[in-house]
């Protein structure tokens, strides 16, 4: 998705607009139990390297610079990222027959380090109880698109049950012509503070399917 920061960059005709600060490859899991009912999914966030340094740098780890945390670094670390204002999602969605479902804020965060890079990962489970996997679909996106999320990361589903995952891919440059298409209605007096930002970040991202059957 680093090709969106050039198209964003080179064709604005204004001096900012939103475009991904912040990279992130992700991975889902899906936790179906014996009967078929999706009860959690876990996520993974392994951030660019850059975010990565500054997070280290602001929290005083990795002093040495070697790339690796004692294990008393790694407890630290952990559950930086699952300090989460109420209401935020997650920039995790996840429909169940076409209805999006509620999931728990971040359970037991961990963090690690992966070739100079910041690897989190936590639970969340499906509020209200277990929901049939039968037709599921996620997205992991931020709708700002500030930070952008690729899912390069294994997507699985976890239980006994056989299930089906596909991915579609989003119309990359079908949403790109539509961006820039408005990005050429804008004009250099364009004031992004009293004007609504397009929401771009759930056009650019993969939807997941899965499919378990119910017997």
């Amino acid at each position: 998705m680093r090709w969106l920061v050039t198209l964003v960059t080179c064709c604005l005709p204004i001096p900012a607009m939103t475009h991904p600060h912040v990279f992130i490859d992700t991975g889902l899991e899906f936790i179906v139990d014996d009967s078929g009912q999706l009860t959690h999914v876990r996520v993974t966030w392994a951030y660019d390297e850059f975010y990565s340094l500054l997070v280290l740098e602001d929290m005083k780890l990795d002093q040495d610079g070697d790339g690796l945390l004692s294990e008393s670094e790694q407890d630290f670390l952990s559950g930086f990222d699952a300090q989460w204002d109420q209401g935020y999602n997650g920039d995790l969605v996840v429909w169940s027959e076409a209805e999006v479902l509620p999931l728990s804020g971040p359970l037991e965060p961990k963090a690690l380090m992966e070739d100079g890079r910041i690897v989190t990962s936590h639970l969340r489970s499906v509020e209200g109880g277990p929901v049939p996997a039968t037709a599921l679909s996620a997205k992991a996106f931020d709708e700002t698109y500030y930070t952008a999320y690729d899912l390069t990361r294994p997507v699985t589903v976890s239980g006994s049950k056989t299930c089906q995952i596909d991915r579609v891919e989003p119309d990359v440059d079908g949403q790109l012509a539509q961006m820039q298409a408005f990005l050429l209605t804008l004009d250099t007096n364009y004031d992004l503070e009293e004007n609504d930002i397009p929401m771009v970040g759930e056009n650019f991202a993969t939807e997941i399917r899965i499919s378990c059957p119910n017997t």
